[in-house]
C-alpha cells in the first residue's frame, strides 16, 4: 500500500458525517464532497495519507477554495480537555462526572446513581431562535470553515444551558458532523471499499458481502502468499501443490478476487507504478492540452489522459504467466465481470498492463473448462512460414501474433485447470451449487480447503445433506459406478469432501457508556450471509473391509473372579 496520494489513484474520503466517498485522483481537476464544498486535486497530490483537511472559504484575491491540514493537537482538544478533571462541583450541590459525562443530582455515599438531571430535558424545535434561512445565509456567506456557524447555533439555543455535559457533546457533535468543512484521505483497500458499497451503493451487487465474512472466507481458504520454491507434484503427478493456487468462482463483481489478491500481496501497485512512471513521465511531459485545460467534471481530461497512458505503453510486451501465488477464476460469460479491480488500477482488458494480477490472474470459462475443444479461442491458428510473414504488411503481422499470444495464454490457463492440484477453493456464486462441485472439487488437491459462501442458508443446508456422513455411508456401502455420476440420490461425490460446517459471523457496532451500553439501533439489515466450509480428502478405492485374527483380552480381575466361581463350583460338587 503506498505511503503518498499518487495522481489517478483511487482512495476513499472520510467526510464529517462518517460516511465515505471513493473518487479518483485526476490532476488538473475540481474534487466536489457535496455541500461540504470542493477542492482542487492538485493541492492533495503527493501527501500522505490519513491527514484531515479543512476547506477554506474562498477569497476575493482567489477564485478557488484551498485547504488546510488540520493538526493533530486540534482534532484531539476535546479529548485531551476531557481527561484532564475527573469531577466537578456545581454551586448548587450537583456533580458532573467527566468520566462517561452524565451530571448527577443525587449521589449515594457507594457511588449509586439517584438521579439524572437529563431525563426532564425535552428538545425541540422551539429551544433553536434561529430559523433555517438565516442558517443558509450563513452557510452562504462562509464562516471559518463551519466553526462559526456552528457557534452561533450554539449561542441562539434557548435550552443550552439545561444540557449536561454528555447532552451538549452529542448536540455538538452532530453540529459539527453537518455544516464543518473537514475530510480525511484514506487509503483504498478492500474492507473500505467494501463498507462503500455497502453504505453508499448497491449491496445486491456483491451478494451483501461484509467486511468480517471477507477475513472468515480468507482464513478459512488459508490464504496466504506461497514462497516461489515450497512446489511438488502431486501423488499422481498432475499439478503443483503448495505453490499458493486458488480457484475461485466469483460472482461479485470481483470484490473476492481483490480480497484475495490482497491477502497474497497482488494489490500492491507500488512496483507497478514506479515501472509505469517512465512510460507516463511526470506531471510536466503530460500533454500540453491536460497541462492548460484545468478541470472538466464531465470527465474528458480523465479518458484523454488514460487513452494517452495506454498508447505509450501499448508496444511493451506482456509478461509471461507466472507457476505460484495464482488466482484462477471461472467465469460463465464470454469475459469476466471484474468492474471492481478498476479501483485497485487493474484493467483485465488491457494485456499491456503492468499491475502484478496481469501475471497472477488466470481467467477462463466454463465451456472452456468441460469441452475446450468447442471453444474457438483454444483452437490453434493457422501456422504461418516466417517467409510469408516477411511479405505481409505491419498490421496484418501484428494482428498474426496477436491472436497466437491470445491462443497460447488461452491453452496454458486451460490445460494447467484441468490438471488440477489447486490448494483452495473459494465460492461466492448464484448459480446450482451442486454442479459447481460436481466439476470443481476434483480440481483440488488433498487436504485444500473448499469455502462458499451464500446469501441465505438454504442452498448451503442442502449441500451439506449432500456430503453428510449418512449420504457418505450409503455411497459407499453400493459404491456405485462413478461415471453415471451424478445421480439423483448421489448428485456429487460424498466421499470427496469432509467436515461440512455452517456458520455464520457479523459485528455489530455498540454505545459503550455506564448505564447507557447497547448496540446501535441505526445499523443496516439485509442478508445475514453464511459460510460452507469442507475439507477435500483422497477416498482409498475399492470396497473397504476389515480383516484379520482377534482375540477378547482378558483383565486380571475378571481372570481372578472366573478363577473363584470354579473353585466354588467343584467344592459345591464334592459336598
Amino acid at each position: 500500500m503506498p505511503d503518498l496520494i499518487r495522481p489517478l489513484a483511487y482512495v476513499a474520503l472520510r467526510l464529517p458525517s462518517d460516511s465515505l466517498l471513493v473518487l479518483e485522483v485526476v490532476p488538473n481537476t475540481t474534487i466536489s464532497i457535496g455541500k461540504y464544498g470542493s477542492f482542487q486535486a492538485n493541492h492533495i497530490i503527493g501527501r500522505p495519507f490519513h491527514l484531515t483537511f479543512e476547506i477554506l472559504d474562498k477569497t476575493d484575491a482567489s477564485t478557488k477554495s484551498s485547504l488546510r491540514i488540520v493538526p493533530a493537537a486540534e482534532l484531539y482538544a476535546d479529548i485531551v480537555e476531557d481527561g484532564d478533571t475527573s469531577s466537578l462541583d456545581l454551586e448548587d450541590g450537583r456533580t458532573v462526572d467527566n468520566q462517561d459525562g452524565v451530571e448527577y443530582e443525587v449521589v449515594g455515599q457507594d457511588g449509586e446513581v439517584v438521579l439524572r438531571t437529563n431525563q426532564n430535558i425535552i428538545d425541540d424545535s422551539g429551544t433553536q431562535s434561529m430559523t433555517m434561512d438565516e442558517i443558509e445565509a450563513l452557510k452562504i456567506e462562509g464562516t471559518g470553515s463551519g466553526k462559526g456557524l456552528i457557534a452561533k447555533i450554539l449561542e441562539s439555543h434557548n435550552g443550552l444551558d439545561q444540557k449536561t455535559a454528555f447532552a451538549l457533546a452529542k448536540y455538538t457533535l452532530r453540529k459539527a458532523r453537518k455544516y464543518m468543512k473537514r475530510f480525511t484521505v484514506l487509503p483504498l483497500d478492500v474492507s473500505t471499499l467494501t463498507k462503500w458499497i455497502l453504505l453508499e451503493k448497491e449491496p445486491m451487487k456483491i451478494m451483501e458481502l461484509r467486511e468480517e465474512m471477507i477475513a472468515l472466507i480468507g482464513s478459512w481458504a488459508n490464504i496466504h502468499y506461497a514462497a516461489p520454491d515450497c512446489t511438488a507434484q502431486d501423488h499422481e503427478g498432475l499439478g503443483k501443490h503448495g505453490a499458493g493456487r486458488w480457484l475461485m468462482i466469483d460472482e461479485t463483481g470481483g470484490l473476492l478476487v481483490a480480497a484475495v489478491a490482497e491477502r497474497m500481496g497482488l494489490l500492491d501497485t507500488l512496483e507497478a507504478t514506479d515501472q509505469e512512471s517512465d512510460v507516463k513521465g511526470p506531471s510536466s511531459n503530460w500533454p500540453e492540452s491536460l497541462q492548460e485545460k484545468g478541470c472538466s467534471e464531465s470527465g474528458d481530461a480523465q479518458g484523454r489522459l488514460h487513452t494517452t497512458v495506454q498508447q505509450r505503453a501499448g508496444h511493451q510486451k506482456s509478461k509471461a504467466l507466472s507457476n505460484v501465488n495464482t488466482i484462477t477464476l471461472i467465469h460463465a460469460n464470454a469475459q469476466p465481470n471484474l468492474s471492481l479491480l478498476r479501483y485497485f488500477n487493474f484493467d483485465a482488458s488491457n494485456p499491456a498492463s503492468l499491475h502484478p494480477m496481469q501475471q497472477h490472474l488466470k481467467t477462463l470459462s466454463w465451456l472452456q473448462l468441460l469441452t475446450p475443444e468447442d471453444d474457438n479461442g483454444y483452437a490453434e491458428p493457422e501456422a504461418v512460414s516466417d517467409g510469408i510473414l516477411q511479405n505481409w504488411k505491419s498490421g496484418k503481422r501484428g494482428n498474426y501474433y496477436r491472436k497466437r499470444r491470445r491462443w497460447e495464454r488461452i491453452k496454458s490457463i486451460v490445460d494447467e485447470t484441468r490438471d488440477g492440484g489447486f490448494d483452495g477453493m473459494i465460492i461466492a456464486s448464484v448459480m446450482n451449487l451442486t454442479t459447481i462441485l460436481h466439476h470443481a472439487v476434483p480440481l483440488l488437491r488433498g487436504g485444500a480447503q473448499v469455502v462458499i459462501y451464500s446469501a441465505t442458508v438454504e442452498p448451503l443446508v442442502e449441500l451439506s445433506d449432500y456430503y453428510s456422513t449418512a449420504r457418505r455411508t450409503a455411497f459407499v456401502t453400493s459404491l456405485p459406478d462413478f461415471q453415471s455420476l451424478p445421480t439423483d440420490d448421489f448428485p456429487v461425490n460424498p466421499t470427496l469432501l469432509l467436515a461440512p460446517t455452517i456458520q455464520t459471523v457479523r459485528c455489530k457496532s455498540w454505545q459503550v457508556l455506564p448505564g447507557r451500553t447497547h448496540p446501535h439501533m441505526t445499523g443496516r439489515g439485509g442478508s445475514e450471509g453464511y459460510l460452507f466450509t469442507a475439507t477435500r480428502v483422497s477416498p482409498a478405492e475399492g470396497k473397504i473391509e476389515a480383516r484379520g485374527k482377534f482375540k477378547r483380552r482378558k483383565t486380571a480381575g475378571r481372570d481372578d473372579t472366573m478363577m473363584a466361581e470354579s473353585q466354588k463350583v467343584n467344592t459345591d460338587t464334592a459336598i
